[in-house]
C-alpha cells in the first residue's frame, strides 16, 4: 500500500439530498478527514450540506448535475476549481457530473488528477452511462454492478473494476434496538392510522423503481386472503416533483380498501426507530437495482426484510436473509412469505460483514494504491 501522505479528494455528485450515493460520499468525505486529508465535494447542495461540512468536508455548490445544456457552463468553473484545490484523485459518483468532469479535465493547466469513478446503478447500457466505466479505477457497489458492467461494455478491463459494498456502522444501526417510549408516542401520536397494527416499512425515494403500487397491492392481499389488517409506512415518497406519482399510489390504495392504512412522508433522519417498529421491511422494486442499503440497515437491526430477488437487494438477501428472498414480480409469494413472517416472527442473528469501517478503508486503500501505482 503507498505512503499514507496527505492527499486531496474532490468527489462529484448531482445534489446532497439524500439516498445512498449521498450517504456514501458524506462517508467517505468523514473517513478522509479523520485520516488527515482534504474532502472537497461538489454539488448543488441539498439538506446533507450541514452534516458533510460538520464533518470536515468542504463543499463548493456547482449544479453539475442540472440536466439541462446549461449545465455545459458549468464546465469551465469546475476546470477552474480543479487548477486551484489541485485533487491528488477526482472521483465521480454520477453520470451527468462525471461528463461535466470529463470535459473539464480536457485542457487543464498544471497537474492532472487522477480519475475514479464510482457505478452505484444498474444504468441503461449506452455511451451516457459509459462514462462511469472510464476511470483508471471503477468502483463497483455490488458484484451485481460488475456483472453488468462486464456484460454491456466488454472492453473495460476487468482489473480496474473494484468491488467495495456499501456498509452501516452497528452502532447507528445496533442488533435488537428498540427506541424509547417517548419517541414511540410521539410518532404514533403523528400517524394514529398506524398504530396497533403490523407494521410494513417501505422506505425510498417517490419513484416508480421503488414498487410502492406492489407494497399497496401486497397490503390488501394480507388482508383479504389472511386476514391481517396490516399499515404500511412509505417515508421518503413524499418529495418535490413526484406529487402525481404519489397521488396514483395513494389512489390505488382508497380503490382497493387500504387507503386508511397507508402513509407517505417525506425522507426522515430517524430511520434506525422506525426500521425497530417495524413487523417487516419491503424491497420491491420492479427493476434490478445495484444494492440495498435500506435492507441492509433493516436487517442489521434485527428486522426481516422480504424483497424481489433480482439486482443488489437479491444479492444481499441471498447472503444474509434468503428467507426473504421472492421471485421478481411475484406479488403471491410476497404476500405469502410475509403473512408468514407477521403471523411468527423470526429472530435474526446479527449482521456479518458490510461495515462501513471496512467500506471507508477498502475505498481510502484503492486511492493510495493509484496514487502509488503511478508515483
Amino acid at each position: 500500500m503507498a505512503s499514507l501522505r496527505p492527499i486531496t479528494v474532490m468527489q462529484l455528485l448531482p445534489a446532497l439530498e439524500g439516498g445512498g450515493v449521498e450517504r456514501s460520499t458524506l462517508e467517505i468525505g468523514a473517513a478522509l478527514v479523520a485520516a488527515g486529508h482534504r474532502s472537497i465535494v461538489v454539488s448543488a447542495g441539498g439538506r446533507l450540506v450541514a452534516p458533510l461540512i460538520a464533518e470536515g468536508s468542504e463543499h463548493v455548490a456547482m449544479p453539475i448535475g442540472r440536466k439541462s445544456f446549461r449545465v455545459l457552463a458549468q464546465v469551465s468553473r469546475l476546470r477552474s476549481l480543479i487548477e486551484q484545490c489541485q485533487p491528488h484523485i477526482v472521483h465521480a459518483r454520477s453520470r451527468l457530473p462525471a461528463w461535466v468532469a470529463r470535459f473539464a479535465l480536457r485542457g487543464l493547466h498544471g497537474a492532472k488528477p487522477h480519475w475514479i469513478t464510482s457505478v452505484h446503478g444498474l444504468n441503461s447500457p449506452g455511451r451516457y452511462s459509459a462514462v462511469l466505466t472510464g476511470g483508471e479505477r471503477v468502483i463497483c457497489v455490488s458484484n451485481s454492478v460488475r456483472a453488468h458492467v462486464l456484460a454491456h461494455y466488454p472492453t473495460v478491463p476487468p482489473q480496474r473494476l473494484r468491488v467495495i459494498t456499501p456498509g452501516i456502522d452497528p452502532l447507528a444501526f445496533p442488533h435488537g434496538y428498540r427506541p424509547d417510549a417517548a419517541w414511540q408516542a410521539a410518532f404514533f401520536a403523528a400517524h394514529a392510522q398506524l398504530a396497533g397494527r403490523p407494521l410494513l416499512l417501505l422506505p425510498g425515494r417517490g419513484t416508480r423503481l421503488k414498487g410502492h403500487l406492489d407494497a399497496v397491492r401486497a397490503l390488501a392481499l394480507l388482508a383479504t386472503r389472511h386476514g391481517i389488517q396490516a399499515a404500511l409506512y412509505m417515508p421518503g415518497a413524499r418529495e418535490p416533483g413526484r406529487a402525481d406519482y404519489l397521488d396514483e399510489v395513494l389512489a390505488l390504495a382508497r380503490i382497493l380498501g387500504v387507503g386508511e392504512r397507508v402513509v407517505a412522508s417525506a425522507p426522515r433522519s430517524d430511520l434506525a426507530a422506525i426500521y425497530a417498529i417495524s413487523s417487516a421491511v419491503l424491497q420491491v422494486s420492479t427493476k434490478p437495482e445495484a444494492f440495498g442499503r435500506t435492507a441492509l440497515e433493516a436487517l442489521s437491526i434485527g428486522v426481516p426484510v422480504v424483497g424481489y430477488a433480482h439486482g443488489g437487494i437479491g444479492e444481499l438477501l441471498g447472503a444474509l436473509y434468503p428467507e426473504g428472498a421472492v421471485a421478481a414480480g411475484d406479488l403471491d409469494a410476497l404476500v405469502a412469505q410475509l403473512a408468514r413472517i407477521l403471523r411468527a416472527p423470526p429472530s435474526l442473528p446479527p449482521v456479518s460483514g458490510y461495515a462501513l469501517a471496512d467500506m471507508q478503508a477498502d475505498t481510502l486503500a484503492l486511492y493510495q494504491d493509484l496514487l502509488a501505482s503511478n508515483a
